[in-house]
Order: structure tokens, then sequence, then C-alpha cells
């Protein structure tokens, strides 16, 4: 009898601590991210600083913009990019909270490798067969548009822009066998697409590709990796070059509201754009600040949440590219999965000291058994997913394919940073960083014009019947009817989904929908409806 009593009373403390555990994360996700801390931590994407030539001067902002772009990311500069390329005079103000690009793109890991086979299934239970394929198909599409781009720009060789032969390697038997289930059926609908992918049992994985004894297999497949800061920078530089009337950038410049015009039917009714430096005026307002998005959407928490992920640039090892199928630097880049749930990701810089450039740690970063979900401060790094993380590419690779650990090269600077006021590390470890992520609840990002329920804002109404003076110009002509615009909650695949979701919404707000019929995925758009049925629950319920 005592035995099936103290059963019930483990029971029910476990219960208890699960209810303690969904109450606390429930409260940290409906919490305001606020804005960007002002001191983040270091990555070393950023090191050297790029010197894109942003509006640092004391002045106020300029009276009106077109469009008001929030966030100087990946995102953003896409969405400027393609709205100039079609729209060549139309005002564009960026805002950015810090430096250019400091924000998720400015700390990734610079993969460019979607995930496709992974949840195929789950994307065609869900949406429909035509869906997941669209789906897949606009995931592709980044390395071919990113590459495109860094070509056409002539930029190819500073953003490292650049095609690897990708390996998913599996430690965990149950990871391994679903991935080669979902592969099979992947490719019985997409046998075009997944041509590429190849699947390599324990022993031929652990010779042909240098990895440890644990491994019990992987899947290759053609993949991609970027210097993610230096294609964004060198981006923005090129527009402020070919468009100085047309693109200004303000850094140090966060935007704290957004004021919806009193009489939104008024002539020359506009949102009122506010920041320390002053405020501005326009007619469109585009949120592109992913983890930071409810700051000004309050509607957007509990439902794209902010989440501290780890980073950092290790050292390779002595033997890592020595010996038959060491690949050279920078050709390969990998995912690992220890479990079914969460991974480690991994790409290696083509250059300098072909830094290995690590992340993930996720199922390590679990404070009193939260998960760093909530939380939206990238000015300190997670204690145990960083000394995880600083500890697990030799039991990845095998000690004997390790080797002993690199000395630093100083002559690239103070412990190999090319810049003498950064102090790197001098061991394994080069730098650690953190950055935020913003995760959709329902797992999709959220793309197109905020309804005004969600924005929280009436947006300005076009002027009707009212007779031009003569001379008088349009402000804004060319672009749809105002309103706020979102692209976010890319959920840790930002690489995957953010330059072609800011192409599609810069489609949108120039008024060419039509354009994007057929590659855009309409089960991006933000609706009433999507928003209303994106619970947090179905999230937490991945991590608990």
């Amino acid at each position: 009898m005592g035995s099936v009593i103290s059963k019930a009373q483990l029971i029910l403390e476990g219960l208890n601590q699960l209810r303690a555990t969904y109450d606390v994360l429930v409260k940290r996700v409906q919490a305001s991210p606020g804005l960007p801390t002002a001191d983040p931590t270091l990555p070393l994407w950023t090191v050297p600083r790029a010197r894109v030539p942003p509006d640092t001067t004391p002045t106020n902002l300029p009276e009106y913009a077109d469009i008001v772009i929030i966030g100087s990311g990946i995102t953003g500069a896409s969405i400027a990019y393609n709205i100039l390329a079609q729209e060549a005079g139309v005002k564009i103000v960026v805002l950015e909270a810090r430096e250019v690009c400091s924000g998720a793109t400015g700390r990734n890991g610079g993969h460019i490798n979607p995930p496709l086979y992974h949840d195929y299934g789950v994307l065609r239970d869900e949406y429909g067969e035509h869906v997941a394929k669209v789906m897949i198909a606009f995931r592709r599409a980044h390395l071919t548009e990113i590459q495109r781009i860094a070509i056409e720009e002539g930029i190819l060789e500073q953003s490292q822009c650049r095609e690897t032969e990708h390996l998913d390697v599996f430690t965990c038997p149950k990871a391994f066998a679903e991935s080669k289930a979902n592969l099979e059926n992947w490719r019985a609908a997409m046998p075009v697409e997944s041509s590429s992918f190849v699947c390599h049992e324990r022993a031929e994985a652990i010779e042909k590709f240098r990895l440890s004894e644990e491994v019990l297999g992987c899947i290759s497949n053609a993949g991609g990796a970027v210097h993610p800061y230096r294609f964004v920078t060198s981006l923005l530089s090129i527009l402020l070059i070919r468009h100085p009337d047309a693109l200004r950038i303000f850094t140090r410049t966060p935007c704290t509201s957004i004021l919806a015009p009193a009489d939104s039917t008024a002539a020359g009714a506009l949102y009122a754009v506010t920041t320390p430096r002053g405020s501005l005026r326009t007619r469109h307002v585009v949120h592109a600040t992913n983890g930071w998005s409810s700051h000004l959407l309050p509607a957007f928490r509990a439902k794209i949440c902010p989440a501290r992920g780890a980073m950092s640039a290790q050292r390779p090892g002595t033997a890592l590219h020595s010996g038959a199928g060491a690949g050279a630097p920078g050709a390969r880049s990998y995912v690992f999965y220890r479990g079914v749930a969460g991974y480690d990701y991994l790409t290696q810089l083509p250059e300098g000291e072909h830094e290995l450039m690590f992340g993930g740690g996720w199922a390590q970063a679990c404070d009193d058994g939260l998960p760093e979900l909530g939380v939206a401060d990238d000015g300190a790094v997670n204690h145990a997913s960083q000394s995880y993380l600083a500890g697990a590419l030799p039991q990845y690779f095998g000690l004997a394919n390790w080797g002993h650990d690199a000395v630093a090269d100083e002559e690239e600077g103070a412990g190999g940073s090319g810049d003498a006021d950064v102090r790197w590390g001098s061991g394994r470890t080069k730098a650690q960083w953190s950055g935020i992520l913003g995760i959709s609840v329902d797992g999709l990002p959220w793309v197109g014009r905020l309804p005004e329920k969600v924005a929280g804002r009436t947006a300005p109404k076009p002027s009707l019947g009212r007779g031009l003076e003569k001379g008088e110009k349009i402000e804004g002509a060319g672009l749809a009817t105002p309103g706020e615009w979102i692209s976010a909650g890319y959920s840790g695949e930002g690489m995957v989904h953010a330059w072609m979701s800011g192409k599609a919404l810069a489609h949108m707000i120039v008024d060419k929908e039509d354009e994007i019929a057929e590659w855009f995925p309409d089960v991006l758009r933000v609706t009433e409806k999507r928003w209303r049925e994106a619970s947090i629950d179905n999230l937490i319920a991945r991590f608990m």
C-alpha cells in the first residue's frame, strides 16, 4: 500500500512541476521582448565591422518617407533591395536599434540548408500536397537567389556564398530511422528535387566523411553556406550608393512607438513613427525585427516568441583536414542530430583560420528544466549550452580525426581577430555569442499585410475624390494602399525563409502581387483566422 501511495505522490509532484514550468514559459512569452540590448555579445561574423555609410548625423529624421523599414538584417535588406529594383524613386528609411545587421542575421550559423524531407510529410498532412511542394520549392530557391544576387552585384567573394556538400549526421537510432523513412516518402513525391540526397549507413559514413565511431549514419545532399553579415552589409552599401536620394539608414535609432492618424480618412493622414531622434510620417511601416516583433505589435506576443540561441567560432583540430575524405575548409556543412528533438549545426569559413562556426546546444540550455524560450537578451550567453558547444566537436568527428587543438594565429591581430581592439580566445574556442530567434508558434513565418486588428492600429485610408492642384506630386505613388507589413517568425531557419519572404513582401508593397502567385506559399500570409488559431500550447508541447 505504501508503494502505491509513494508512486502517486511522485506522479503528483511531477505534474505540479510540469504545471509550474508551463506557467513560467507562458509568462515569459506573453511579456514584451523590449528593445534589443545596447551591449550585445560580439559575433565573429561582425569583425571587422563593415563600412556601411549610415546616417549618423545628430540631425532629426526626415519629416516623411514613403516606407519605413524597422530592422536592417537580411529581411530588411531584401525588402529594400526588391522595392528599389522596381520603384527606384520610392523614399525608404531604415531604422536600426543598434548597428547595421547586428541582430539574428549577424549572429547565425551561415547555413543555407533548408528542411526538406524533414517536414515534407508534416506540411502535406497539415496543408495538402500542393502547399507542401510549393513550400519546399520556396525554401530551395534561397540558395539559387542569394548566389545570383551575389554574382550580379559583384559580392560573391566577400560574401563567401558557396555550395557545400551537406551532411545530416545521426547518433540517435530513432532519429536516423525516422529520417530515412521521411526521405523515402519525399523521394516518392518529389523525385527530381530529392535526386542529390544519398543515405549512408554507419560504416560508410564514418569512413567516407571521417566521423566519430558513435555515428550511426548520415544523409548527404547539395547544400550551401554564406557569410551572412558581409552579404547584407555589402548589399546595403551598394543600395546607398545606387539610390542616394531614395534610401537612408539610421543606426542607433530604435523605433519606440507607431501612432495611427487621429482621423484615418483625413487628407494627408499618415502613421507617425517615433524614435529617440525624432519622428517621421509615413504611409507604410514594415516590421522586419523577427524575435523583437511583438515589442511594437503586442498582438504577436505568444505568436512570435523570442528565443536565445547559442553560437561559437572554434579553431579546427590539426588533423581535421588531413587524410582521405577530409574535404577542403569551407566545402562542407553539417547538422548533427543527437535525439529526435533539437540539433547542432556547423559551417566552416573558407579563409583566415578556417574557423568552425558551430551552434546549437538547445537541449542543454535549460535552467530549471526551462529552455531559453521567451528570452530576448543577447547581451549574455547561456553557460550550459556554451560549455556543451566547447566540447562537442571532437566527439562528433572522433578524437583521432580531430587531432590536437590548433594554436591561435597571432598574425591576424589580437587572437586572430584582424582588429587590435578585440581579444578573442586563444584556445579551441575563439568566440562565443548569443542571438535572438523568432519562433513562430505554428511553425511557419508570418508574411504580408497586417490586419488592423492584429496591428492594433487603424491604417491611413487613401483620400478619395480629391482633385490635385497643378504640379502637385502624389506621395507614395506606385505603392499599395497604406498599412503595416511584417516578415518574421522564421523559427531558426531564417536563411532559407527570410530573403524570399522579403522579396514577396516587396512585391506586395509595390502592388504587384500577381508576380509572386506562382512561387510564394500563400499559407505564410497573415490573416485574422491564422492569428486566432495559432496557439502557444502547441509550441510549448514541443519542449515539455
